[in-house]
């Protein structure tokens, strides 16, 4: 009987354990959040709020990861197998080929707000200390002796929306298809480098001296004045641009494996909030809820911003035209001579 006893309290305490080691591990999940390259300090401050705010209403623990390089090479490596549990990215074209290879559901779009994209910018100039070249709007960038920084279409949004701000301002002008590759061909004709992402554009621009002109995210100027000193450079906002959208995704495959979805889903969701608003908002970043918009109207300039299905009919269509092996892009940069 002793024996038995024994046996039986062994059993229990171990049951005992092997629960207090289930509850833990659910007590204290992660998250690994792969975003584009000039998020960073973003969510270096929302990463926090959340945190606070899901341990008042859960209980639960729960410690955010991030990854952060150029928009496309993020959701290739989410492609490819890092197992990110959202993607926080600044196209929709890169969570459309996660959707392909079944990485994030097809109707991500739809499951949250405003296109799932709780946020938005636009691309603007960052030229020296009283704009010596002079540059005023699209126009200029192809000018001789103009040297412009722009990351490459082919790795990072940063780089298509760039690419497609040059082609919708022309097409806006009335040219033709053939007459904006032209224009377009003669910006990154006075390209020197082609980054992979937009932190390693404005390194090139402010630490390299690389350039006259950075184009880049309107939320990037406060990380330049916060990062080098306010001053270093002026801003130009040219008068039309493109409305760049920044659309989040659970990637199901990982967290229906992780038991994170539920998780996934209201870190994303937090972006809506007025807290999760107002710090876009600090950061620069447009935000969709119109109170803090409101709150926020002197903090960004009115602009003629066209969208990329007004201009492109979609993203497919887009990256099909313009940014696949082939398409437009490739051929302006070998018609320069650049290839």
């Amino acid at each position: 009987m002793k024996i038995l006893s024994s046996f039986v309290c062994r059993t229990l305490i171990g049951s005992a354990l092997a629960f207090g080691a289930v509850a833990a591990a659910e007590a204290q999940q992660s998250l690994l959040n792969a975003s584009y390259d000039v998020a960073r300090e973003f969510y270096k401050d929302y990463n926090p709020a959340f945190v606070k705010y899901w341990k008042q209403k859960s209980g639960q623990d729960v410690t955010i990861n991030q990854s952060h390089d150029g928009s496309s090479k993020q959701a290739r490596s989410v492609a490819d197998g890092l197992e990110a549990d959202v993607v926080t990215m600044n196209s929709a074209n890169d969570i459309d080929f996660l959707a392909s290879r079944s990485a994030v559901a097809p109707d991500w779009a739809k499951r949250f707000p405003n296109n799932a994209a709780p946020t938005y910018s636009t691309m603007l100039f960052l030229v020296r200390k009283g704009n010596p070249k002079g540059i005023k709007d699209w126009d200029d960038l192809g000018k001789p002796g103009v040297q412009v920084v722009i990351v490459n279409p082919k790795t990072g949004g940063n780089g298509r929306y760039s690419y497609m701000g040059a082609w919708g301002y022309a097409k806006k002008k009335g040219m033709s298809d053939a007459d904006a590759a032209s224009f377009v061909g003669g910006i990154f004709r006075n390209v020197p480098v082609l980054d992979t992402g937009g932190r390693g554009a404005t390194t090139s621009f402010l630490q390299r001296g690389i350039g006259d002109v950075l184009i880049t995210f309107e939320s990037e100027v406060v990380q330049v004045d916060r990062e080098f000193g306010a001053g270093k450079v002026d801003v130009v906002y040219p008068s039309i641009s493109v409305l760049c959208e920044n659309p989040v995704a659970v990637v199901d495959r990982v967290t229906q494996k992780k038991g994170t979805t539920a998780l996934a889903n209201a870190y994303l969701d937090y972006l809506y909030s007025e807290v999760g608003q107002e710090i876009a908002a600090k950061h620069y970043l447009r935000p969709r809820s119109p109170k803090v918009a409101a709150a926020h109207s002197m903090e960004f300039r009115p602009i003629q911003l066209f969208t990329v299905d007004e201009m492109f009919g979609s993203w497919k269509e887009a990256q099909a035209k313009h940014f696949n092996d082939g398409g437009e892009f490739d051929k302006i940069y070998a018609a320069i001579g650049k290839r």
